[in-house]
């Protein structure tokens, strides 16, 4: 059986690695466009705010290693332009030796994971216009940063509020460009004082419902452009999102999103036979919306790339989907959330309520005790908890986790109160604040 592999992040190797443990004398290639292997993209960040030594301490897995110890052809700089789903064979070049290859596969995985967006801004092809998701991306933008006093960040989710703690943390000064009302909008608009009050406490300045336009500078960036203002910046970061890496599949007629995500079935297939997908480039099933979305986390990549390896591997094995759980640190707050916003509940046209509750982190008698901001969607036709949201200093890790078990097993506000949670006055209260909070919707 010969596995082809195209792509050696998360999603690739958590599968090659499942192959090699369950299938003997397994034939598997894999391909990657870069030349680093298996390594934590999310982790990239905290390089630059010194957290993180260095990038190599990123990477699980050297090439040498899935080479020498587990007998994978790894091969790196491999550019795959197409697949012919006819012949099953993966055509494309190889950059260094800069020669067209063809490969063989009786099953293939896709796992090419997706690329920064950087939208089509006037100026983006000068120096100091910078994306962050690989390796090099970030040594690019390190290596760049000297001399740098002024950043702009163009978006602020996820990937642009974990730069701008990282680039204040160096001294520089930060700006969120943000074309929505509010930075962080995968919160609630109730959470929102909480985050911008964090961010101009720490001097991150928020430019708010404005878009960009362009980028102007003679070689390097000087300035960038709004629809509102101009700004003098000495670096613009894009952080307004990732697409697809699955261009190359475009004409073979696979299912794909409108973005260009795969669609896989609960095992990792697409609908072309032997090919499946995982990770950035595919779909995730959604539980509570119960639908095929989009949600790319390196968590799930690695999850759909261990179950696809399973499956290649003949072991059959069933992705279980996700419920949408995330948490960033921004500066002094954990935000953190699971399942839907209110947003994302209107738009399934879900009979909905909400529970908003303020308590603390450990017991309310302590003088170190931290104010825990608590929020609960659930179903009003079936009680099911269906979302969660929970912003704090201290404890918020903890109570998302234990929501997202809930949300993950479809619990009711009622099974929720009846939790045996853990208690001791330096760890919480005697109810804590996600049941106080559901014994308000009961």
């Amino acid at each position: 059986m010969k596995y082809v592999i195209i792509g050696g992040v998360a999603a690739g190797m958590s599968a090659a690695m499942q192959i090699v443990r369950n299938k003997e004398d397994a034939d598997i290639t894999t391909l990657e466009m870069g030349d680093i292997y298996s390594y934590a993209q999310c982790g990239l960040p905290y390089v630059i705010g010194g957290e993180v030594e260095r990038t190599d301490k990123l990477i699980a897995r050297d090439i040498q290693t899935f080479r020498e110890k587990y007998g994978i052809d790894a091969r790196v700089f491999q550019h795959v332009k197409e697949v012919d789903t006819k012949q099953q064979l993966v055509k494309g070049e190889d950059l260094e030796q800069q020669q067209s290859f063809e490969i063989p596969y009786d099953k293939l995985l896709i796992a090419t994971g997706g690329s920064p967006i950087i939208p089509n801004w006037l100026g983006r092809e000068l120096k100091g216009v910078h994306a962050l998701k690989t390796i090099p991306d970030l040594e690019s933008m390190t290596d760049d940063l000297e001399g740098v006093n002024d950043i702009t960040i163009v978006g602020g989710g996820y990937i642009g509020l974990e730069l701008a703690e990282n680039l204040i943390i160096t001294g520089r000064r930060v700006r969120i460009i943000e074309r929505n009302d509010r930075i962080a909008k995968m919160f609630d608009e109730d959470m929102t004082p909480l985050i911008h009050e964090e961010a101009d406490k720490h001097g991150v300045e928020l430019c708010l419902e404005e878009s960009v336009t362009a980028i102007e500078g003679e070689k390097r960036v000087q300035s960038v452009i709004t629809d509102k203002h101009q700004y003098n910046t000495d670096m613009v970061i894009a952080a307004t999102g990732i697409k697809p890496n699955t261009d190359f599949m475009q004409h073979t007629g696979m299912h794909r999103l409108d973005n260009g995500a795969i669609l896989v079935n609960r095992y990792m297939e697409t609908n072309i036979k032997n090919i499946y997908a995982a990770g950035d480039c595919a779909t995730q099933f959604h539980r509570i919306k119960e639908i095929d979305d989009y949600v790319p986390l390196g968590t799930h990549a690695n999850k759909q790339g261990r179950v696809a390896g399973q499956n290649l591997a003949g072991q059959a094995k069933a992705f279980q989907g996700i419920v949408g759980t995330s948490i960033l640190r921004f500066f002094d707050l954990t935000l953190a959330k699971t399942g839907l916003s209110e947003n994302e509940t209107a738009a399934m046209n879900f009979p909905y309520d909400t529970v908003v509750y303020k308590g603390s982190d450990i017991a309310g008698y302590f003088e170190n005790k931290k104010p825990l901001h608590v929020k609960i969607i659930y179903r009003t036709d079936t009680d099911v908890v269906i979302g969660g949201q929970v912003i704090g200093e201290s404890g918020a890790d903890k109570r998302i986790d234990v929501l997202a078990t809930a949300l993950f097993h479809r619990m009711t506000i009622s099974d929720f109160e009846d939790l045996d949670l853990s208690y001791a006055p330096p760890y919480n209260g005697v109810w804590d604040p996600l049941q106080q909070a559901i014994r308000r919707a009961t």
